[in-house]
């Protein structure tokens, strides 16, 4: 349904969008992810045509946005992080503006009303924009997203702004459009992704650096463990013990716990199976271990994980480029 090939976009010296590829099939809910000016937003804006790119190509249902922009649109329903809104307009004036700006052949007033429903803004849809709350804002932007019934849906940081009740309604109003949609949600809130998207894409500085199943992102970060262990004895001698053992990265005590023992969370290196050297560790001083168990790793510590190994990366580059050019 959308297909993104080799897509730069550069302004003067700078590569906002730098080579990226990726694919989203009809019916997923793709999250698009990344820190504050890693590129998604400009991404974006060329998907939708609202920026040319470059170089690289972009296609909505087969239709290149830039060789033939108004099919293209017509498949597209777009919410930018800013919702594009007229205030002093009802909410039904606003929405027959954009049905008419649309150029929609569907019956006008059952198309609407049918929106207004799923969007849950029917009990607004004569009150001026001003006047509403940022959450109703928000729905009516969505709204204006959905008219003309478009295959494809994407959202620009969709929840910013809003209180923690708004937010749910929101991932569960998108939850429930990619039933009938294909949907893109350009996010750096974490949650978001993990409670809403199918699979992930994430960028950093322009660079594509994941592209995976939400279920399977962690498997991007090689040997990436966790484990929280139960230990009797000394918590400062065993805190000092786990910290200076090799393939340990980190280490700290989570408090006491039950017959004597403290909960220390130990972070492994990379690709290290830390389980049996700190058994005989612990053995060697006669601390007990009484518990061990692997830790979950949240989309938080694998998206972090990942910017660091894609910061790694470049800096290694940087560090050959120099001894070639040092040459």
């Amino acid at each position: 349904m959308i297909k993104i090939e080799n897509l730069v976009k550069t302004y003067g010296d700078i590569r906002a969008v730098d080579n990226i590829s990726f694919e989203v099939k009809e019916g997923e809910i793709v999250g698009f992810l990344g820190p504050n000016g890693a590129g998604k937003s400009t991404t974006m804006n060329m998907l939708t045509g609202y920026l040319s790119s470059t170089s690289g190509t972009a296609t909505i249902d087969g239709i290149n946005i830039l060789e033939n922009p108004l099919e293209a649109k017509k498949r597209i329903g777009f919410l930018p992080e800013q919702p594009p809104l007229y205030l002093d307009m009802t909410v039904e004036e606003y929405l027959n503006f954009i049905y008419d700006l649309k150029g929609c052949k569907l019956n006008r007033r059952k198309h609407l009303l049918e929106i207004c429903e799923v969007v849950r803004i029917t009990e607004v849809y004569k009150r001026l924009i001003r006047n509403l709350s940022k959450g109703y804002k928000q729905r009516v932007g969505i709204a204006q997203a959905l008219v003309g019934n478009p295959k494809v849906i994407i959202f620009d940081e969709p929840t910013v702004g809003l209180d923690p009740k708004q937010i749910v309604e929101i991932r569960n109003l998108i939850r429930t459009l990619g039933k009938n949609h294909t949907v893109i949600l350009s996010t750096h809130i974490l949650p978001e992704v993990s409670a809403i998207c199918e699979r992930i894409v994430v960028i950093n500085k322009g660079k594509l650096i994941a592209n995976e199943k939400t279920e399977e992102i962690s498997r991007v970060v090689e040997g990436f463990r966790r484990l929280c262990v139960k230990i009797v004895g000394p918590k400062e001698e065993i805190l000092d013990t786990l910290k200076k053992k090799e393939g340990i990265s980190y280490c700290e005590c989570l408090g006491a716990r039950e017959a004597d023992s403290n909960a220390y969370l130990i972070e492994s290196d990379p690709g290290v199976d830390i389980r049996r050297p700190l058994f005989f560790a612990l053995a060697e001083h006669g601390w007990p271990m009484i518990g061990e168990e692997t830790m979950s790793t949240n989309l938080e510590d694998v998206f972090l994980a990942l910017l660091d190994k894609n910061d790694e990366r470049k800096k290694k580059r940087g560090v050959v480029k120099s001894n070639i050019i040092a040459r």
